[in-house]
């Protein structure tokens, strides 16, 4: 029997179709849910997943994609706040329209799907809310202004929703990653000038000496999600190697 107890929950996954957002679908997959994958190119559907186009940005597409899952699964138990994109510069260097669509995709496009999914998850048993924060959302990392100022903003919407909806039994969490090696962040590495020294560097900042998986964090997303966290509510959950917390000088860690 699983620990997670899982088992006939469904799940609305946004960001599905890679990364962190994929590696969570297979995770509750294996711990007995049914998942609906959203994503702009979403995965294959198969046996216990629903694969739904769907862009975050528009609220008539959300809406789609919400009723649909909810159709075909009869009800919706978990919300998966994954989709996201980044951002790199200063406060200078990120025109006023990146900003913009930074926004509208990590933090309203959250806003859209909690607004389509609340009134499913309010008729569920174990309801639960879970959104993909970032280290940067406490932590300053330069050249992050944009991006990091729109996973700020997830963690205080965690914070409010948690309080908005404890009282209708609707758990909401969010998970902190650090860097994770995930196809976004081989693409940022791919494009600095000299990507295997750019790689390196990331690793050094790591106290724990590696980036993250995307499993890592899929499994921490899990357990927020299912009713083994019944108790949590308005946490936030850093698994990022230690950055955020500890010191670990280069030539005090492990090879």
């Amino acid at each position: 029997m699983s620990l997670l107890a899982m088992e006939g929950l469904v799940a609305v996954v946004s960001g599905a179709g890679s990364g962190i957002g994929l590696a969570t679908l297979e995770a509750m997959c294996g711990e007995g849910a049914r998942v609906a994958a959203l994503d702009l190119a979403p995965p294959p559907a198969r046996d216990g997943v629903l694969s739904l186009e769907c862009n975050v940005t528009d609220q008539a597409s959300v809406d789609r994609a919400v009723a649909a899952a909810a159709k075909h699964f009869g009800a919706i138990d978990v919300l998966v706040n994954n989709a996201g994109i980044g951002a790199q510069g200063n406060v200078e260097q990120n025109a006023l329209d990146e900003w913009q669509r930074v926004f509208d995709v990590n933090v309203f496009g959250m806003v859209r799907l909690a607004r389509a999914c609340l009134p499913h998850l309010r008729k569920s048993r174990s309801p639960a809310i879970v959104n993909v924060a970032s280290i940067v959302s406490w932590t300053g990392l330069p050249n992050r202004a944009c991006y990091g100022a729109s996973k700020g903003a997830v963690y205080a919407l965690t914070l409010a929703m948690a309080a908005d909806h404890a009282g209708e039994g609707i758990r909401v969490n969010c998970v902190c990653p650090g860097t994770v090696d995930t196809p976004w962040v081989g693409r940022l590495l791919s494009a600095a000038p000299d990507p295997t020294a750019a790689r390196a560097g990331l690793v050094a900042r790591q106290p724990i000496g590696r980036l993250g998986t995307a499993e890592e964090i899929a499994v921490a997303i899990s357990y927020l999600a299912s009713p083994a966290a019944g108790y949590t509510t308005g946490s936030a959950l850093q698994i990022d190697g230690g950055t955020h917390g500890i010191v670990v000088p280069p030539a005090a860690r492990r090879p």
